[in-house]
């Protein structure tokens, strides 16, 4: 029986990282969670190892935050630097990128729409991000 991989989806914030997962079959993004980078990549790469181990996945995808007109942000550089790392550390996997503009933008829209209390955006919207970011990915890629 063939193993079904799935696709993780990372929203690389400053301060919180989000993290969304596909089903097995590739066709749904769900939220995992939101990890507190408490100004270390490494918090990140521990967790994604605990996440790894748990999961199968075959790719990982990044969201770039790029400006409106396409350029690299600051953010962006520092996001590549992130990038590279995971390419370092889990070179078996396919690593890729996004353009990731507006999916903040679109998961404000959805907490508000759902009414989410406001103590608890802040809590989930890296990982609603995230789950935009796989589900662009997702429909770009199938």
């Amino acid at each position: 029986m063939k193993i079904k991989m799935r696709i993780l989806g990372i929203d690389y914030g400053e301060a919180r990282v989000g993290i969304a997962i596909t089903d097995p079959l590739k066709i749904t993004a769900q939220g995992l969670e939101t990890i507190q980078r408490n100004g270390s990549d490494k918090v990140i790469l521990k967790r994604l190892d605990e996440i790894l181990e748990q999961y199968e996945i075959d790719t990982i995808v990044v969201g770039m935050p790029l400006h409106m007109n396409g350029t690299l942000s600051e953010r962006a550089k520092i996001t590549e630097e992130f990038i590279h790392k995971l390419k370092c550390k889990y070179n078996k996997l396919k690593i890729d990128f996004i353009d990731e503009r507006l999916t903040t933008v679109e998961a404000h829209k959805t907490m508000n729409f759902l009414d989410v209390n406001k103590n608890k955006k802040r809590n989930i919207v890296d990982t609603i991000s995230a789950m935009y970011i796989l589900e662009t990915y997702l429909n770009k890629n199938q």
